[in-house]
């Protein structure tokens, strides 16, 4: 009689905590959005018209957003559709807006990107919170000679505060709160050098919580 007591109270302690392993195992946020441009012939400027994601709005920002580049070569034959700013005459970022959704970025988000700089160019995370606080990023993506994935973990960054008419870092920004972030995107903070000096951006993935807007 001991015995089964003992093993209906084991069961009861199981079934009990069951929500609370399910709640430790899915702490990692889902996929909130990718972009990876419409793929139709190479275009100036970038408009909404090239974003495949039904469910965003593209937006652009600084002196040489007139400029960004929507661009595809036929050779080499995997050459991706992506967003090139070696014609910019200014600074300039690009940033993506869900159509209904804010985002949480707190705790375990994470931004991935795949993107290929050229020059001193060093390819940054660009933020609007609910608020209008405008964020940039001290981490970045750098120079390489080929296409290369790169993932940040969200809270390592530290944050710069950013003025996003001119596109210029502004000063640091202290223990920003990122539990509602209206907009994500990405800038070098630097006007275009051509194919020698440029960022080139294919696609973009943001994990993190929805948040009603």
């Amino acid at each position: 009689m001991i015995v089964k007591n003992i093993n209906t109270v084991i069961l009861l302690f199981l079934f009990s905590t069951t929500p609370v392993f399910a709640q430790q195992t899915n702490y990692r946020p889902e996929l909130f959005f990718r972009e990876n441009w419409k793929e139709t012939p190479a275009e100036i400027p970038l408009s909404q018209k090239h974003v495949s994601n039904t469910d965003l709005l593209v937006n652009l920002y600084g002196a040489g957003k007139d400029s960004l580049k929507k661009s595809n070569h036929p050779k080499p034959v995997d050459d991706p559709f992506y967003i090139w700013s070696g014609l910019c005459l200014g600074n300039w970022m690009v940033t993506l807006k869900h159509k209904s959704n804010n985002v949480d970025l707190s705790g375990f988000a994470k931004i991935r990107w795949r993107s290929k700089q050229a020059g001193l160019r060093q390819l940054r995370i660009a933020l609007k919170l609910a608020d209008g606080t405008w964020l940039v990023s001290d981490q970045f993506a750098g120079t390489s000679k080929d296409w290369r994935i790169w993932e940040f973990n969200v809270q390592d960054i530290e944050w710069h505060k950013l003025d996003a008419e001119r596109v210029v870092e502004i000063g640091n920004a202290k223990g920003p709160k990122l539990s509602n972030v209206a907009e994500i995107g990405f800038t070098d903070l630097m006007p275009g050098g051509k194919s020698t000096a440029c960022s080139r951006l294919d696609w973009i993935e943001v994990y993190g919580k929805p948040v009603k807007r």
